[in-house]
């Protein structure tokens, strides 16, 4: 899907509150909690906590998906909470509620531009090619993608790459726009895999955020067994932020979410047989009649927190590369279960051809 891009001004709003305080360090990742999990008692809906914290629900769930706030699983399953301790925590960090407030912080086209103090039309251009990576969207009245950035990282980039920002565009730019690149859903999905990968070190669950930016074509193509097909399908992730209220709206954003490119595809393909290798190796898929949880990451030991995974650059917009020891003939192997037979091996990800 061709992602318009348009213009926006959108300011984001706050909540009032009665105490005031902020988030400085990242937030510990409680996603997986054991039987001596806190009960509903020591936690509260995201709803509520978005409001203790001064933020609006979609503010609220870029937080967590950056891993500033903390969640829990509810021990019998259910929407993730967040603990009483975790928004202490927030709430008592100097600065708050503005210094949270500021790490979620998006812009649109127009906004970025004006804080960077350039046009739309030069801004869209270092999307395009990928100088700066959008960390969300939403579809507007017309169901066209709005990409929203992080000012944090708009700045950062600023401060980074101030040449880029006013006089003549490089001509390795030039051509690649006129070329018609447009990097930013795909940059958009290396990020959003890179955060996903970096909160979950369960074989399954790694499985399925490589799944899911494949359509179901794909995915047989390189999970020929349906059951597991069907528990990749069932642990997915769930999809992106926004709450499109039409079915129209939920088809583009679902379409969004899947690899368009073929380097891209053979790249996720690729990464997906890698972590299915593993997630076999730890426990088969559940089938009928097995009394195996069917779905879901395994259960943590409490008070033990999973360190992230290396997912290379993916969480910067880049592609992660498979980590592991190198077997004899394993390429062969590899190409001949994505159908490639022995083909030649495909091209580094991110150059174009």
């Amino acid at each position: 899907m061709n992602a318009t891009e348009t213009t926006c001004g959108r300011t984001t709003g706050t909540y009032a509150t009665r105490r005031g305080r902020t988030a400085g360090e990242r937030a510990p990742d409680r996603r997986a909690v054991g039987p001596a999990a806190a009960g509903p008692a020591a936690t509260v809906a995201s709803g509520r906590a978005a409001q203790e914290l001064g933020l609006k629900r979609g503010e609220f769930d870029l937080a967590v998906h950056l891993g500033l706030i903390g969640t829990e699983t509810p021990p019998g399953g259910g929407n993730p909470r967040v603990g009483r301790a975790e928004i202490d925590r927030l709430r008592a960090t100097a600065g708050f509620p503005d210094s949270l407030r500021d790490r979620v912080r998006t812009a649109g086209t127009a906004e970025a531009a004006a804080l960077l103090g350039i046009s739309p039309v030069r801004f869209t251009g270092l999307a395009r090619v990928g100088c700066v990576s959008p960390v969300a969207f939403y579809l507007n009245r017309y169901r066209a993608v709005v990409w929203l950035y992080l000012v944090e990282e708009l700045t950062a980039f600023a401060a980074r790459e101030p040449e880029l920002l006013g006089g003549r565009t490089p001509d390795g730019m030039r051509a690649v726009l006129k070329a018609g690149c447009d990097r930013r859903a795909r940059n958009w999905r290396a990020h959003r895999t890179g955060r996903l990968l970096s909160r979950t070190a369960d074989p399954w669950a790694r499985a399925a955020v490589r799944a899911s930016a494949l359509d179901p074509v794909q995915l047989a193509g390189v999970v020929h067994d349906p059951y597991e097909r069907a528990y990749l399908v069932r642990t997915r992730p769930a999809g992106a932020f926004g709450r499109p209220g039409s079915v129209s709206g939920r088809e583009a954003m679902e379409q969004l979410m899947l690899a368009d490119e073929p380097d891209e595809i053979l790249w996720c393909r690729v990464n997906l047989v890698m972590e299915l290798d593993r997630a076999r190796e730890s426990r088969p898929a559940p089938r009928p009649g097995d009394d195996r949880p069917r779905c879901g990451p395994a259960a943590v030991p409490p008070g033990l927190r999973v360190p992230p995974r290396p997912v290379g650059r993916e969480g910067r917009g880049g592609h992660g590369r498979p980590t592991g020891p190198r077997r004899p003939g394993l390429r062969l192997r590899l190409l001949s279960r994505l159908g490639l037979g022995t083909a030649a091996p495909p091209r580094p990800p991110g150059r174009d051809r």
